[in-house]
């Protein structure tokens, strides 16, 4: 079974269930500054499973496309991926364990739909502790479905239970479903879950059912939700009797592409092998991300820091399989081609994507050039040491200084009879790790969409914001990306030039004027094309749901700002405080940022 047919089966399976297919939603959150990207397909659902309508109705279905890097030096690996594709469906307030559970199994064993045999079936359930009980329900409704008692593992914690992302709010069990991919056990404990790679999880079904308090009680919600992920990459492997990912139709093209740049035959070297993997893992989350409607480009912060090191780790194990020219382009050009069916983005996007791939790609080579330099001017100093050890300390300098790649700084100081103190290295960037995950802990922390009261404020006001700069710029302007923290909000439009001192004041003045009137803000749903014959802006060219929700600031046919958007908003305009700009910049070619805070 290919993708393709597994993303349709799903959709079909769940739309006869009484589902509404939604769309899926840019990889790069919006207003969320707890995470740099989308990085499960419940992300974007956050403000419904918390209690919002959806106007969609409370049975949803959807396909999306995820980002996950806190594992990425594991990349190279037969399983492990940066991006991903997830398929879901969501219970908002309707079916619960029961119901959810028995649906996963249909559309898993049924010859109809997955027809995967049920004696390769387990599954993991919440053991319970001191403060929640065993997750009895879900046991029982998997027993009478036909997985036997010896497939059914009770888990902690760690391993079954979901949320809350911060101290308080909705939070639940989960139930886990695993493939066995073994030819036989690891021993007499070898169940769902164990951690010998026999038992491969490919669905996982969330039950929201309690509240922590800040006394860290758990309290039934009076609304219980399900939210489910099922892993594209993963299905496709286990559908296919095959043992890795990159072994799947999803990557044959691509891995192609990249043993013909090579003139490698994969399979021939594991080391080789290891490099083809991360070329195609890393070049198809950077075409991803570039290609998505917010895509952001290379940069030394943030999301832009992560698609950097997904490039250039790309560009050196080119390097590595010894590739001449340029490693990315062609990759690039056969991954826009697989996926441009389901997500046409890509392909309306390809001429920026080429760009900046081909930028970036040049520039690390000059990154390379200067490091090579570097070393080269250290060299007689480290021939005298009689030990031929170069310090982790000064490896680690050219890593940090000029980016220069630990395993390049070993190649040259081997080719000199020399080594590296890698411990030191290791040690050295292990502490450059901690500070910066100390540094960006608070702002990336991952988790729900922060909805407190600060955040609600700065969302509100990035509407006052976009359209006061389309009332002083023009209509041209659009919304590109924000970013909201607890101190300050960013804003990206569109826009061919900096704003002149005049404009901004300009800006500032209009936004603070609507502040000052205090005016209402509302809330309707609507259809696309309804909101669009209102005024209402839809941003960023996305995909929209066939109902939508339409905030308006003001009043009548005299209203200030009318948008397309999922909250969460103040109820008026009065209540931001004043507003002041610190800054405009480029954030990239024909992209200004623009950042503010409210006193």
């Amino acid at each position: 079974m290919t993708a393709d047919e597994l993303r349709s089966k799903y959709i079909a399976f769940f739309v006869s269930k009484g589902h509404t297919q939604i769309q899926g939603k840019s990889l790069i959150p919006d207003n969320d500054p707890t995470v740099l990207f989308t990085t499960a397909g419940m992300h974007p659902l956050v403000p419904y499973l918390l209690g919002q309508d959806h106007p969609a109705g409370k049975r949803l279905v959807d396909y999306q496309k995820c980002i996950r890097t806190g594992d990425i030096d594991a990349v190279g690996d037969p399983s492990h991926l940066t991006f991903f594709e997830m398929l879901g469906n969501w219970s908002l307030g309707d079916y619960f364990k029961e119901g959810a559970i028995t649906m996963s199994f249909e559309f898993l064993t049924s010859p109809q739909w997955l027809g995967l045999p049920v004696e390769k079936l387990g599954v993991t359930v919440f053991t319970g502790d001191d403060t929640v009980e065993r997750d009895e329900e879900s046991a029982r409704v998997w027993k009478s479905l036909g997985i036997p008692e010896n497939r059914i593992a009770y888990l902690p914690r760690e391993d079954n239970w979901w949320g809350p992302a911060g101290t308080t709010g909705p939070c639940g069990p989960d139930s886990e479903m695993f493939y066995y991919v073994g030819d036989k056990p690891c021993g007499p404990d070898c169940k769902p879950g164990c951690s010998c790679g026999k038992w491969l999880e490919i669905w996982n079904d969330v039950f929201m059912q309690y509240n922590k308090t800040a006394e860290g009680a758990y309290e039934p919600l009076a609304r219980k939700c399900v939210d489910t992920g099922m892993g594209i990459e993963r299905t496709v492997t286990v559908l296919n009797g095959q043992k890795s990912v990159y072994d799947t139709e999803i990557f044959a093209p691509i891995r192609a592409a990249v043993e013909k740049a090579a003139g490698y035959s994969y399979g021939s070297d594991e080391e080789k092998d290891r490099s083809v993997r991360i070329i195609c893992d890393h070049v198809r989350s950077s075409v991803f991300i570039l290609g998505d409607p917010r895509g952001v480009s290379p940069s030394n912060l943030g999301a832009g820091y992560v698609l950097r090191r997904l490039i250039r780790r790309a560009v050196r194990h080119g390097r590595k399989l010894g590739i001449d020219g340029k490693v990315l382009s062609p990759i690039a050009q056969v991954i826009i081609e697989k996926f441009r069916g389901p997500y046409p983005e890509l392909e309306e996007n390809r001429a920026f994507v080429m760009e900046e791939l081909d930028n970036e790609e040049s520039k690390f080579m000059e990154t390379l050039q200067k490091g090579e330099h570097e070393f080269e001017k250290l060299l007689p100093n480290l021939l005298k040491d009689p030990r031929k050890i170069m310090s982790g300390r000064l490896a680690f300098k050219l890593y940090d200084t000029y980016g220069f790649p630990i395993e390049l700084t070993e190649e040259l100081a081997r080719e000199q009879g020399m080594t590296v103190n890698r411990p030191e290295f290791d040690e050295s960037f292990k502490k450059h790790q901690e500070l910066s995950r100390a540094g960006s802990g608070q702002a990336f922390k991952g988790g729900l969409v922060d909805q407190g009261e600060i955040a609600t404020r700065y969302h509100t006001a990035t509407h006052l914001l976009h359209q006061a700069l389309r009332t002083v710029l023009g209509d041209h302007v659009a919304q590109k990306g924000s970013n909201i923290t607890a101190d300050r909000m960013r804003f990206d439009f569109s826009h061919g030039a900096p704003l002149t001192a005049e404009e901004l004041k300009r800006v500032e003045e209009i936004v603070n004027g609507q502040i000052k009137n205090d005016l209402p803000v509302s809330m309707e749903i609507m259809s696309l094309d309804e909101a669009k014959d209102s005024g209402a802006i839809a941003l960023f060219g996305e995909k929209y749901e066939s109902q939508v929700k339409v905030y308006t600031m003001g009043e009548g046919e005299n209203f200030f700002s009318k948008e397309v958007c999922g909250g969460p908003h103040v109820e008026h305009t009065g209540l931001l405080g004043k507003f002041i700009i610190q800054k405009e910049q480029s954030s990239s070619a024909g992209v200004r940022r623009i950042r503010a805070v409210l006193e």
